[in-house]
Parts: structure tokens; C-alpha cells; sequence
């Protein structure tokens, strides 16, 4: 019985070839265990089949359950919608998860270790938005309509909570709007309190706090956070200031996992303008491939990843422009390779 895992891997737009071929060497390094079935989407798809994420792509994710992606650039103009959106609804990937752990130490927040868990797929983000004219102004009006449900609430709470036991975290925050949007992120807050108490409590602690607030939180003293729970908009925006304070989004891994399927990506653009310039910093895709590990049960394979990444930044000081080194993408991705060999 072969102990392969198929995997679907999209190289994505930009800088996506360069940090999935980096990538893809430390993979190999460690002896990962998938087997990779390369697909194309973003403008990519586009150009090749006129669909900037192809029949042929969702099938093989259909196949294999599991994917590894670079970052996708959605075409501008021909009604093109996000495909990072569309792969979400398409294989109902109800919770992403974005885990902020400091690499590189001495920064302006030193020694942060955070997780912030999204619902995906409800709230504002379902996209049912429409004009109203008036007079002659079609956009007079702008309207859009957020819908959360008791069951969306329960799955991404269920989620949330198990993998907060699983992976020991002490504290878990609700963040919501419910003292204005009432219902829309008052039925999260409530639907969240209610099943700590019938089934969590004692198992961590649980606190809620008002979004603007977490914000004002995480800038001042982001310690006091440890795993952070919400609705889709306020963890689009939240997940995305947690990751500054590790560095930036080229730091932030990404998943998005649901029943039948998880995609794991880095979370940041295609970065147009530097692609094939060898500048890209590759480790938030690693450390998605690291969580990609964590996933298919090889958490040893997972944190051989985490610390040759660790090793190569911190002892061997290999760095990529954008953590103040001069090293190439290539240059960096051979010390790594060397130091999971070695190490």
C-alpha cells in the first residue's frame, strides 16, 4: 500500500513559479509525500483555457482533496471574479485559518504567537449586493445584504474550538459588531457563547470583544490574544493586521479547509512588478506547506519545515531583501535546502 498522498498544486501568477519551485525544493528535501498534480488558474487559466480557474483544475482538487497554491491575480475587466472566492464556494472551504508566529526576532512586536480563524463563506462577503437608480444615476444607491447562519456559525465554531484542544491554545476570543449589527454578528456571539457553555467550558477560556476594540487590542498589546474567532469581513481585515506584526504578509501562511477539501496557500499578491527578478520571499508559501504537513498527519515532516526556515533566518542570517538580507529567492531556498539535509 503506497503511503503517497495526491495533492493538486497550482504555480499561480507573478512570483507564483518562483516561490512554488522554491518550495517545492524544500518539499523535496524532507521527503514530503505528495504527489503532485500541476493545474493552471488565475491568468494562467485564462490564457489557457479562457476561464481563469479551468474544468480540468476544479476536477483534480475534486480528486485529491488537497491543494497547494501560489497566489492568483484575478483579470481586471471581462466580469472575472475572485478565484480565491470561487474555490472557497466551490469546495464549501468554511474556515480559514491564519496562524502570526514571529521568525524573525527584534522587531517592533517581538515574540508573537497568534492564530486568527475566518468564516468564509457567509456574512458580507456572500456577495449579494445591487444599485437602485434615482433620476438619472444607476449607482445612485448602493445596497448589500449579509447573511450569517446558526448552522455556518456552528461549523466554523466547532472548527475553532476543537483546533484551539488540538493544538493547546489557552484562550479563545469572539470578535463581532454585536452591540450595532445586532443580529448579522449577534447571532455569531451568541451562537459562540452558547456552545462554550454546553460543551467547552473548562477546556479553555473564552472572552468576547467588539472589533474596533480588538483592533485598538492587537496594536498595543497583542499578548493578550491567543486565538481570535469571527465573521468573514472583520477576519479578512483582522487576519491581515496580525500579520504585520510578524512581519507582513510575506510571513503569513493561509488555509482554507472545509469537509471534503483544504487549499493551502500564502496569502499575499502575485507581486507583478519584481516576478522572475529572484526577490520574492518564499516563506509564506513554505509555511503553508508546513501547515499542509500538519494537515495529512506528518507534523514531524511539518516542523523539520519550521525549524530549517528558523536556522536558515536566524543562525545562517539568509534573508530576502524584504527582511533586510540581500539574498536572492534561489540563494535563499539552497541555504534552507541545506539546512533540512543537515539539520
Amino acid at each position: 500500500m503506497s503511503n503517497r498522498i495526491p495533492a493538486t498544486l497550482i504555480a499561480g501568477d507573478g512570483i507564483g513559479p518562483e516561490i512554488v519551485e522554491a518550495t517545492l525544493a524544500a518539499l523535496d528535501a524532507l521527503g514530503a509525500p505528495f504527489d503532485w498534480e500541476p493545474q493552471v488558474a488565475g491568468l494562467a487559466g485564462v490564457t489557457s483555457s479562457g476561464d481563469p480557474l479551468p474544468k480540468a483544475t476544479l476536477d483534480s482538487i475534486r480528486r485529491t482533496r488537497l491543494a497547494l497554491k501560489g497566489p492568483l491575480e484575478t483579470p481586471s475587466g471581462g466580469g472575472y471574479r475572485s478565484s480565491n472566492v470561487r474555490l472557497r464556494e466551490e469546495f464549501k472551504l468554511f474556515a480559514n485559518l491564519r496562524p502570526a508566529l514571529t521568525i524573525v526576532p527584534g522587531g517592533r512586536f517581538d515574540k508573537i504567537d497568534l492564530v486568527v480563524v475566518r468564516e468564509n463563506l457567509e456574512g458580507l462577503y456572500i456577495g449579494h449586493e445591487h444599485y437602485v437608480q434615482i433620476d438619472d444615476d444607476p449607482h445612485a444607491v448602493a445596497m448589500a445584504t449579509g447573511i450569517n447562519t446558526r448552522a455556518g456559525c456552528r461549523r466554523i465554531l466547532e472548527f475553532a474550538f476543537e483546533h484551539a484542544i488540538a493544538t493547546g491554545r489557552k484562550k479563545v476570543t469572539i470578535v463581532h459588531k454585536a452591540n450595532i449589527m445586532k443580529a448579522l454578528t449577534g447571532i455569531f456571539k451568541e451562537t459562540a457563547e452558547q456552545m462554550y457553555e454546553q460543551k467547552y467550558k473548562g477546556r479553555f477560556a473564552m472572552d468576547t470583544v467588539i472589533v474596533d476594540a480588538c483592533a485598538m487590542k492587537l496594536v498595543l498589546n497583542p499578548w493578550q490574544f491567543d486565538m481570535l474567532v469571527t465573521t468573514n469581513l472583520f477576519g479578512d481585515i483582522l487576519s491581515d493586521l496580525v500579520a504585520g506584526l510578524v512581519g507582513g504578509l510575506g510571513m503569513a501562511p493561509g488555509a482554507n479547509i472545509g469537509a471534503d477539501a483544504a487549499i493551502f496557500e500564502a496569502v499575499h499578491g502575485s507581486a507583478p512588478d519584481i516576478a522572475g527578478q529572484g526577490k520574492a520571499n518564499p516563506i509564506a508559501l513554505m509555511l503553508a506547506a508546513a501547515m499542509m504537513l500538519d494537515h495529512v498527519k506528518r507534523k514531524d515532516l511539518a516542523d523539520r519545515l519550521r525549524r530549517a526556515i528558523d536556522a536558515t533566518l536566524n543562525i545562517d542570517m539568509v534573508r530576502t531583501g524584504d527582511l533586510g538580507g540581500k539574498a536572492s529567492t534561489s540563494e535563499f531556498t539552497r541555504a534552507l535546502v541545506s539546512r533540512i539535509r543537515n539539520g
